[in-house]
């Protein structure tokens, strides 16, 4: 197929306008993960690693399950692209529907996080403090899926910038609440760890009600999302599962790759667990940028697929791989350069700021294939392929990633440590980057051969 270079162009100046919004809404998203670590970081290691720990709980939950209802996106976008304006909000309805029917396991995982906290040795006032955290997050379940239910929805559609606002919004009262309550005493005393959850609780159910009023009386109002409610329809909720599991599953696989590590050198002390909590909030801000563009490509490239126009959908594919891979390329630069003014943001501690400066070079160097495997898993969901990448991602991240890392870490001569961990995580992203780029062209090449 001909590549135009404007058409290249034109695509990457829309990517940008599209992912733009959904970068601040996702940097607002961890932001409020990096409050946290900040607030906590200045009450006590204990604190700060029961954040650390329960935290990786949380969100290996929530994003589990918010990759099952993420599948109203690419749905919404095929639908959107081909014109059938009148179908989209009955997905949205059955998404919400399935979004509160997921939070019943979420919620009976995390107020009983048992038989995840017993997978490590940890001090038992920090897993007091894990423990107590989870049951209180428990309760903005409902919220968080129903506002990513909505989420998905306007990217969709191509209307992510009341995200970027509601996110803004969101970061700056949970700031205000999570030092008032954790580190200053509101509640009469500083609550710790608690006084986060609390706040993230608060936030959490005020993000989702925002997004419920945008969608009554915003742009989409002449759709009357909330007028003609169905009961649950099977073949919808059928490919909303047949997509969306594979991509919780997935969702659940990167993120536990990642997140479960400090569970994993929990019993390595509370020094470095939180030098590892600080990493990975770093890390996690760096791949909101991959995130972002692979969310605005999936969108883009959805719609073209629905209008079935491939050669836009080509261009599109291009212009997130360019995007991303050059843009993470020079953040992990930015890193490597600015190391020790942004670990010493988050701590006093100088134990804790030599195992985060030990670890950060690992960030810096995997950036440009964490970039690739974004971009390409995402377009794959705009394909509809959701169960072989799942396969490929489920390989690299856990058995390179998380077991490689635990072999690096304790059995490695002489044993690595954490670096283990984020060695391995290098090599993972670099092996399922290379199994998924074949996978995509692959798709590409299908797709357009089918009348």
């Amino acid at each position: 197929m001909r590549k135009s270079p404007a058409m290249l162009l034109t695509a990457m100046r829309g990517l940008l306008a599209h992912a733009f919004p959904i970068f601040i809404a996702q940097i607002a998203s961890v932001g409020m993960m990096v409050v946290d670590t900040a607030v906590l970081g200045h009450v006590s290691p204990e604190d700060l690693a029961a954040v650390a720990i329960g935290g990786g709980i949380h969100v290996s939950v929530l994003f589990a399950l918010v990759g099952i209802v993420q599948a109203v996106a690419p749905m919404v976008a095929h639908l959107h692209g081909a014109r059938r304006e009148g179908e989209v909000v009955e997905v949205l309805q059955q998404g919400l529907l399935l979004a509160l029917l997921l939070s019943l396991p979420g919620i009976l995982i995390l107020r009983h996080p048992g038989f995840v906290m017993g997978m490590a040795e940890m001090d038992g006032a920090v897993a007091a403090k894990v423990r107590d955290y989870l049951s209180l997050l428990a309760w903005a379940l409902p919220a968080s899926l129903c506002y990513r239910t909505f989420y998905a929805f306007f990217n969709a559609m191509g209307k992510p910038r009341v995200l970027m606002l509601i996110g803004l919004a969101a970061l700056a009262v949970h700031g205000v609440l999570a030092w008032g309550l954790a580190a200053t005493g509101w509640a009469g005393e500083p609550l710790g760890v608690l006084g986060c959850a609390w706040s993230n609780l608060l936030v959490g159910w005020a993000a989702c009600l925002v997004a419920g009023a945008y969608m009554l009386f915003g742009p989409f109002r002449h759709l009357a999302p909330f007028a003609r409610w169905h009961a649950p329809r099977w073949p919808l909720w059928r490919e909303m599962l047949r997509l969306g599991l594979p991509m919780g599953f997935s969702n659940l696989v990167e993120i536990t790759a990642f997140t479960l590590v400090a569970l994993f050198v929990a019993e390595l002390g509370a020094s470095v667990v939180a030098g590892h909590r600080i990493v990975a909030n770093l890390s996690a801000l760096t791949y909101m940028v991959p995130l972002s563009l692979g969310i605005a490509t999936m969108s883009a490239v959805g719609q073209s697929l629905g209008a079935r126009d491939w050669r836009a959908a080509h261009a599109n594919v291009r212009a997130g791989m360019v995007l991303a891979g050059s843009i993470s390329s020079l953040l992990g630069l930015t890193l490597w350069l600015a190391a020790e003014p942004l670990v010493a943001t988050y701590t006093d501690a100088p134990e804790v700021r030599a195992v985060a400066l030990g670890l950060i070079g690992y960030v810096a160097v995997y950036q440009f294939f964490d970039a690739l495997q974004t971009i390409a898993g995402h377009v794959l969901r705009a394909y509809r392929i959701t169960f072989v990448p799942m396969l490929l991602q489920t390989f690299c991240f856990w058995g390179v990633g998380l077991a490689g890392g635990t072999w690096l870490c304790y059995r490695w001569s002489p044993p690595l440590g954490a670096a283990g961990f984020w060695l391995a995580a290098v090599l993972s992203l670099v092996c399922v980057a290379a199994m998924l780029l074949p996978l995509l062209r692959k798709a590409m090449q299908v797709t357009e051969s089918t009348p």
